[in-house]
C-alpha cells in the first residue's frame, strides 16, 4: 500500500512544492510507520575515545564568549545574559566514523562524557535508519505530492535527511541541557538522560524553542534555561524560562512575517524570491516561520500527533525513547582518555583545511565571514568535498582562525581523521 492510500491521510493533488506543515508532518509520520526507532540497534562494543578539553574563553567580566554575547544581542530578545548558561569547557575528539567533533561541558555538571556518548549514540540510530530496508521501500513510493509537501516546507528535503536531522536535534537536546545538570538531582550520565525522558524536556524543546535557536545556541556552548526539581523526582523549566522561550519565539515569527510583508508588499518580490533574497542569501529570516499563516503557533514536525491505523502516533515520543534507551546502553561502552590538545592546525598545507560538518549554503556563508572578518582572503570554499583553501599569514593566525570558527559550531580539520580504537579492557588513565 503507498502511503497516499493509508487512512486518514490527505494530501492535495499536485506535484509543486508547497507549504504545509501539517501535510508534511504527515508524511513523515507515515514514514515512520511501521518499524522505524522500533528495530534493535547494533551496539559497538567499548571504544576508546581520545578528547582534548580547553576552557573557553570568556570577555573581561562576563560569564558569556563574544559569540554567545552577540548571538544573544541580536537574535534572543528579550533574554537576558542572567538568563543564560554558559559552558566552561570546550572538547575535541573524533567519533567512532572518524568525524573530529567539538561540544561543550561545565565543569560543575556531568564533564565530557554526554556530548560524546550523545553523538555514538546519532551514529548508532543513523545507521540503523539506512540499514532499514522497509523505510527505504516506503520513501521510494512517495507521491509526488508527498514530495511536493516536504520540498516546499522542509529546509532538508530528502526523508533521510530529515530524519537524520530530527536524531541529532534529540542529541543536541540532552547535550545541550546537561550544561544544567547541576541544577537536576541526577548524577550520572544515565540517569540525567533517562531523567529529561522522564520530565518530558524533549517535548518542550520541540514545541516551545524556535527552530534555530536550539542548533545555534548549542553550537556556542550556551543555553538559556533554568531547570527547577520537581517532589517526584522530575524537573520542569522554570516560569521565567517558559515565558522568555515564548517571547522570543513570538518575536522570531513577528520579524519574519514583517520581513515577508515589506518584500512581498513595498519591494514587489513573490514570496520564492522574499524567501531567497532574505532567508538564503541574507540569512534574515526563517524560511518556515516567513511562511506561517498569520496567527500560528508552530510546533516541531515531529511532535505533531496522527491518527494512524485506527490508533493516535507522533514520530517524537518514539524516537526520544529509542535515543536515551540507546544512549543509555552505549555511554558505559564509551571509555574516555584526555589527551593533550594536538594543534594539528600547523601540519599539512598550510593554506587548506576542511570542515566535516559544513553542510549547506549558510555554514559556507558563515564560515567564508569568519576568515574573512579576520582579514583572511578565502580563496575557496567546496561544500561537496568541504574543502576550504583561506590565505592564513602564519600558524598563529591560522591557529586563531580555527578557534573562531569553533566558536561558531564548526570543526575544521587538515584532513580526514582516522577511526577510532576499540578496546576490551579499559585502560588505567580512562575516565
Amino acid at each position: 500500500m503507498s502511503i497516499d492510500d493509508t487512512e486518514h491521510y490527505t494530501i492535495d493533488d499536485h506535484d509543486t512544492a508547497y507549504y504545509d506543515r501539517r501535510v508534511a508532518s504527515q508524511v513523515l509520520a507515515h514514514l515512520a510507520q511501521p518499524g522505524s526507532f522500533t528495530r534493535p540497534i547494533p551496539i559497538a562494543p567499548t571504544r576508546r575515545i581520545e578528547f582534548t578539553c580547553t576552557a573557553v574563553l570568556l570577555e573581561p567580566g562576563s560569564h558569556l564568549t563574544c559569540s554567545q554575547r552577540l548571538y544573544l544581542e541580536r537574535f534572543m530578545r528579550p533574554c537576558r545574559a542572567d538568563q543564560v548558561t554558559s559552558a566552561t569547557h570546550r572538547l575535541t575528539w573524533t567519533d567512532s566514523d572518524g568525524i573530529r567533533n567539538t561540544g561543550y561541558c561545565r565543569a560543575d555538571g556531568l564533564g565530557p562524557v554526554v556530548p560524546i556518548a550523545a553523538r555514538e549514540t546519532v551514529l548508532a540510530l543513523w545507521h540503523a535508519l539506512d540499514a532499514d530496508p522497509a523505510f527505504a521501500e516506503r520513501v521510494s513510493a512517495l507521491s509526488p505530492a508527498a514530495r511536493a509537501a516536504l520540498t516546499g516546507t522542509t529546509t532538508d528535503h530528502e526523508p533521510r535527511d530529515i530524519f537524520r536531522v530530527g536524531i541529532e536535534a534529540a542529541g543536541r537536546t540532552l547535550v545541550q541541557h546537561a550544561l544544567v545538570a547541576a541544577q537536576t538531582p541526577y548524577r550520572s550520565a544515565a540517569g540525567f538522560a533517562r531523567g529529561m525522558h522522564a520530565s518530558g524536556v524533549f517535548a518542550a524543546v520541540a514545541t516551545r524553542w524556535f527552530w534555530e535557536l536550539q542548533a545555534s545556541t548549542y553550537r556556542r556552548g550556551m543555553i538559556p534555561v533554568r531547570l527547577v526539581p520537581q517532589l517526584d523526582g522530575t524537573v520542569r523549566y522554570s516560569a521565567e524560562t517558559v515565558q522568555t522561550l515564548r517571547a522570543m519565539k513570538d518575536a522570531t515569527i513577528a520579524d519574519a512575517a514583517a520581513v515577508m510583508h515589506r518584500a512581498t508588499e513595498t519591494e514587489g518580490l513573490t514570496r520564492t524570491q522574499a524567501i531567497a533574497k532574505y532567508h538564503e542569501d541574507l540569512d534574515l529570516i526563517s524560511r518556515q516561520y516567513a511562511l506561517l499563516p498569520t496567527g500560528t503557533r508552530p510546533a516541531c514536525l515531529a511532535a505533531m500527533a496522527h491518527r494512524i491505523d485506527n490508533r493516535h502516533f507522533s514520530i517524537l515520543p518514539v524516537l526520544v525513547d529509542r535515543f536515551v534507551t540507546t544512549f543509555v546502553e552505549l555511554v558505559d561502552r564509551c571509555v574516555l582518555v584526555e589527551v593533550d590538545r594536538d594543534l594539528d592546525e600547523t601540519s599539512g598545507d598550510d593554506q587548506v583545511f576542511y570542515v566535516p560538518d559544513m553542510t549547506c549554503k549558510h555554514c559556507v556563508r558563515t564560515i567564508g565571514g569568519v576568515l574573512e572578518s579576520m582579514g583572511i582572503r578565502v580563496v575557496d570554499i567546496d561544500l561537496d568535498s568541504k574543502r576550504v583553501v583561506a590565505e592564513f599569514r602564519s600558524p598563529r593566525n591560522r591557529a586563531r582562525a580555527f578557534d573562531a570558527i569553533r566558536d561558531g559550531g564548526y570543526n575544521p580539520v587538515t584532513e580526514q581523521a582516522a577511526t577510532g580504537t576499540r578496546l576490551d579492557t579499559p585502560p588505567e588513565s580512562a575516565i
